[in-house]
């Protein structure tokens, strides 16, 4: 027997040994602290950089096993890896096909490379067998840099853009096979500068049909004469965007980790709330995580030793959800994700007086709504699906921060290289939240085939989603012949839900009438009165303004947060006395949304601009012009431009004068307002035509005259042009001194130049060339975008940069930005470095071989910079430091730095004819 024991204990032994030889794996990676790393520090203080075994994939039914959800909740796959990679949102077209916006290089490794390569995809899928998995599909469009948001817009086209651009196009489907081959414009000026977490994001298409991204502080909107815009309030978020059931829009903050902009319809402008979230809101309750601990701000965001967030730090995709296939008490809840906690956080909005108050539903449970113990799961958006539950889009991914905060010597940087999390890149899987009480629906939308009466049936239909796009393809197909039946629906309806939306197609189609408005501002629903008053902004706009009377009235309605909305659209459309009717309620009523409200109608706040555009803040010589610009503006030009620039109503769909809402015009080269100013304008403009026919010439006032209201305008209205100075009107003025006539439109657009719009064949080069930062390109041509190029270095006499255009043009100037690098904060900071060639030679060539130095000694003072010279024939521009500057020691938060100057410039723009 004992022998028996001891032949099985060496078999045992042997096999032991051979299995470990056999399956023999990779030792698990030693990580150093970085040599300044303070571990009494809160930031390093109890880090645990043992060696650890890497975080590895999970295949699908693996990951579903994972998640920790309320009794009866499970979570079903419909696309996964391979067939996508790292999803950063979905959206849904008509026929329920699902697009997939697939962000394929984001985070592929540590420091961020090929974060800017030409390799994301938007991907549209189809559950064609109808087995709740989406089988059929793949890139509808390819080669794109980091795209900001993709949004149907009818049978086979999407509205996109790319990041550190500035143009949204449209893609079609030309031909059926699946993928866009058609690309045309729809709008500018929609771009920011910033890192790919900190640009716009998402295109949403509101209740009110308008559209609404992140970020951006206007909403723009498609009319048979373009797209327009207006300004709102400024949203403060950065990846989502969803609308209630009232169709007030939910934007969803980033780095905060919180809900953003929530209280009232973003388009009435800024209303600070000081109280948004119930106690212990910011804190999250990940699942055990076994230590991974891998946030950006260090050990103090670490609940040990489960390895969990202990505070937001980042959220991502958001959605109230209004779908009809899940329990009922899910519906009207607000979902997010926090991707760096591993949660999806269900949010219940209660209304007191008024204001809004979130809680995290499961906050005395110390828990989520949703919680992984994977530490791959990713997720990013939200949303309500065509079958009624929720999908939830999962990026599936190992570092879930931008490339900046995990540089060398961070704490982040070490646990991703202790649990090797660079390693997992090119996943990704969308889930579908269901509930064992439930089906899906098993209905597939064919919404792009169907009658007028079948989507008007839908307006009435239990899943929002089913609601929502009716209305669009309505609003698409602009059939005024469902008018009668629409207005139907709006006064008889028992569906109040219905009743929205077709009240909103009746103003999307052009077919709302101010007597509707009338009789809904009496409905025995406030929530009818409410949005009836928000319908009705849009025909007092357009010249309806008799309905300013019955606005007033509405601020005298029983019901307080119908008078808190009346205050609001008097506020937004400049109803006089409605400032005298706040100053009441500040009185008189203790109701606290009412108190806001009127407090703020009286004074509104001053809000700081979001990840703004790259004007700079101006200075005091500026802000007077823009000052004195409006006092001229009021007084003067609001009688046919109107008070918010949007043009005074004379008729039905007539302006006395264009709008300068958002204005390319106006925001064009300087030249051309300088000119309409000095010598007037006549005749249609663009092919439209105003019933004040002629803007009389103003060239008897002063050159800062001129200058003061042209810069109002161009900083207004939406607008974010530079500033302009009296010295330019005073260089127009003796240009074009023998000019005694107004200009006509394509007279004066031939004589101002223009910004010429690169191509890929325009060829950019230069002496040096670095990352502006991490992930960056590195290319000269990225100069002419968001993202900008820098030498990298301080700049020296020698170096050089030049602009190839593929053919001859005439150019008068090159505008672009550089960057200054502040040395400190707070007033008694250094003056900050300016990245502008301090000196330089401009010089130009017809033909890459004879060089002319048009401007020989020239010097950059301001940001942005302008440089101007007489129109010349040109196929090439080459600009060339001729003065070196040096390093300069300073301190940067108590330690000593050496600032480097690089030459650096964005947004660069070549103009001419």
């Amino acid at each position: 027997m004992k022998n028996l024991l001891l032949t099985l204990a060496i078999l045992i032994v042997g096999m032991l040994f051979c299995g470990c030889n056999a399956t023999e794996q990779e030792p698990w990676p030693i990580v150093q602290l970085p040599p300044d790393a303070d571990t009494t520090n809160a930031y390093w203080k109890g880090i645990d950089l043992a060696p650890k075994p890497p975080v590895k994939p999970l295949p699908v039914k693996e990951e579903a096993q994972h998640f920790i959800l309320p009794e009866g909740y499970a979570m079903e796959g419909v696309l996964a890896d391979p067939k996508i990679e790292q999803p950063g949102a979905i959206t849904f077209d008509g026929n329920g096909r699902m697009y997939v916006l697939e962000l394929r290089s984001y985070m592929l490794n540590l420091e961020s490379e090929g974060t800017l390569e030409p390799i994301s995809v938007i991907s549209r899928w189809e559950d064609k067998d109808n087995d709740g998995t989406y089988e059929t599909g793949g890139p509808f469009l390819e080669n794109l840099v980091f795209p900001r948001f993709v949004l149907p817009i009818g049978p086979n086209t999407i509205l996109t853009m790319e990041s550190n651009q500035d143009d949204v196009y449209a893609y079609t489907d030309t031909d059926g096979d699946g993928k866009a081959d058609k690309k045309e414009f729809f709008t500018d000026n929609f771009g920011r500068a910033g890192n790919v977490e900190h640009q716009q994001g998402f295109l949403y298409w509101g209740m009110d049909n308008w559209l609404y991204s992140t970020v951006n502080p206007f909403r723009i909107r498609w009319t048979p004469n373009g797209v327009i815009r207006e300004p709102t309030a400024s949203n403060h978020a950065q990846w989502g965007v969803t609308h209630d059931d009232d169709g007030k829009l939910w934007f969803q903050g980033g780095s905060n980790g919180l809900p953003s902009y929530f209280q009232f319809p973003v388009h009435y402008g800024d209303y600070v709330v000081e109280n948004n979230f119930a106690e212990g809101f910011e804190v999250p309750w990940g699942a055990d995580l076994n230590g991974i601990g891998d946030m950006q701000a260090g050990m103090r965001a670490v609940r040990m030793p489960e390895g969990t967030l202990n505070q937001v730090t980042g959220a991502a995709g958001n959605d109230v959800f209004r779908g009809d296939r899940l329990p009922e008490e899910l519906r009207g809840e607000y979902f997010y994700g926090e991707p760096v906690a591993r949660i999806v956080r269900q949010i219940h909005p209660e209304v007191r007086e008024g204001l809004t108050l979130l809680h995290n539903v499961y906050q005395e449970q110390q828990s989520e709504f949703l919680r992984s113990t994977d530490p791959l799961f990713r997720p990013v958006d939200m949303t309500t699906a065509p079958d009624g539950t929720l999908y939830i889009t999962d990026m599936y991914h190992g570092i879930i921060q931008e490339g900046e905060w995990a540089g060398e010597g961070s704490y982040l940087r070490v646990k991703i290289l202790q649990y090797q999390l660079d390693k997992v890149v090119g996943l990704g899987r969308i889930w579908r939240l269901t509930h064992r009480a439930f089906e899906r629906d098993k209905t597939q939308p064919r919404m792009y085939e169907e009658t007028a009466e079948e989507l008007l049936a839908h307006l009435s239909h239990p899943n929002g989603w089913w609601r929502d796009m009716a209305q669009q393809v309505l609003v698409q197909r602009r059939d005024q012949s469902v008018a009668p039946e629409l207005e139907t629906i709006v006064r008889s309806s028992d569906n109040l839900l219905a009743r929205f939306h077709a009240l909103w197609v009746l103003e999307g189609i052009g077919s709302l009438q101010a007597s509707l408005i009338r009789d809904l501002l009496h409905d025995p629903n406030p929530r009818m009165r409410k949005m009836a008053m928000w319908a009705g902004e849009s025909l007092y706009k357009a010249g309806e303004t008799s309905l300013a009377n019955d606005y007033l009235a509405m601020m005298k309605d029983a019901d307080e947060e119908v008078r808190m909305r009346a205050l609001m659209t008097g506020r937004l459309l400049k109803i006089p006395g409605t400032e005298a009717i706040a100053k009441h309620e500040l009185a008189a009523s203790r109701h606290a949304g009412l108190q806001l409200v009127a407090k703020q109608v009286i004074d509104p706040p001053q809000i700081s601009s979001f990840f703004g555009r790259s004007n700079p803040n101006f200075d005091e010589q500026e802000q007077a012009l823009v000052d004195a610009g409006a006092k001229i503006f009021s007084s003067l030009c609001a009688t046919c431009h109107g008070p918010l620039g949007a043009g005074t109503p004379v008729g039905e769909g007539e302006l006395m004068a264009p709008s300068f809402i958002g204005s390319d015009r106006v925001q064009a080269h300087p030249d051309y307002f300088i000119n309409i100013l000095l010598h007037g304008l006549t005749g249609d403009i663009e092919g439209q035509s105003y019933t004040g026919i002629i803007m009389a010439p103003m060239g008897d006032q002063s050159d800062e005259w001129v200058a003061s209201v042209a810069s109002f305008v161009r900083a207004n209205f939406e607008n974010e042009a530079s500033v302009i100075q009296p010295e330019e009107v005073t260089r127009v003025r003796q240009e074009t001194a023998s000019r005694k006539k107004p200009y006509a439109y394509e007279e004066l657009m031939e004589l101002v130049p223009k910004s010429l719009h690169p191509t890929d064949s325009w060829k950019l080069t230069a002496s040096h060339s670095e990352s502006i930062r991490k992930g960056s390109s590195a290319s000269p041509a990225a100069a002419l975008t968001f993202e900008g190029w820098t030498t990298g270095i301080t700049q020296e006499a020698g170096m050089w940069f030049q602009i190839e255009l593929p053919e001859v043009h005439r150019i008068s100037e090159l505008t672009f930005v550089s960057p200054s690098i502040n040395r400190g904060r707070g007033e008694n900071a250094p003056p900050p470095l300016q990245t502008y060639p301090h000196a330089y030679t401009l010089s130009v060539s017809a033909n890459g071989r004879d060089w002319t130095d048009l401007i020989p000694d020239g010097r950059s003072t301001d940001n942005p910079s302008r440089i101007r010279f007489a129109p010349t024939e040109a196929k090439v521009l080459r600009i060339a430091l001729t003065e070196s500057q040096q390093d300069i020691e300073g301190e940067w938060f108590g330690r000593k730095r050496i600032f480097k100057t690089p030459w650096v410039m964005r947004e660069l723009a070549v103009w001419g004819w």
